[in-house]
């Protein structure tokens, strides 16, 4: 998969009383990818409510587990980006996703994507999508 990859811990915190991960922390893992592009790319990480949201569980955490977010575009709109991910644990898919964001303006309503942030994102799109070309594991 091409696009944006992030690591991270499982932490205690993040567990449900079964001692596995709660599933509400998976799609943390996924926005705390999403703004790491942000962040790189100059924007707010404010404007960007969500629209959508979709996830898929497979395979179970516990604390201390270690993961990889693979982040990357589905579909760049005018106002909105669809991003797909999948979270794995080693070589395993633990949880995949989807989740639709729209661009808000000053005003709060709908507004086109910032430039700076939409060349970030075409770097990091698969081909197939049409947005941009591939660019490894990082913006």
């Amino acid at each position: 998969m091409s696009g944006y990859r992030s690591r991270g811990v499982v932490t205690f915190s993040e567990t449900d009383a079964s001692g596995r991960f709660h599933y509400t922390a998976a799609l943390k893992w996924a926005e705390n990818a999403e703004h790491e592009i942000y962040r790189a790319a100059g924007v707010p990480i404010v404007r960007f409510p969500r629209r959508v949201v979709n996830a898929t569980f497979e395979r179970p955490f516990v604390d201390g587990d270690e993961y990889v977010v693979e982040l990357h575009v589905e579909k760049l709109g005018n106002t909105s980006i669809t991003y797909g991910w999948r979270i794995l644990s080693g070589d395993e898919v633990a949880v995949t996703g989807s989740h639709t964001v729209i661009h808000l303006g000053e005003s709060a309503r709908p507004a086109p994507l910032p430039e700076k942030l939409r060349d970030t994102l075409q770097r990091i799109a698969p081909a197939s999508t049409g947005v941009g070309q591939p660019a490894g594991s990082h913006c």
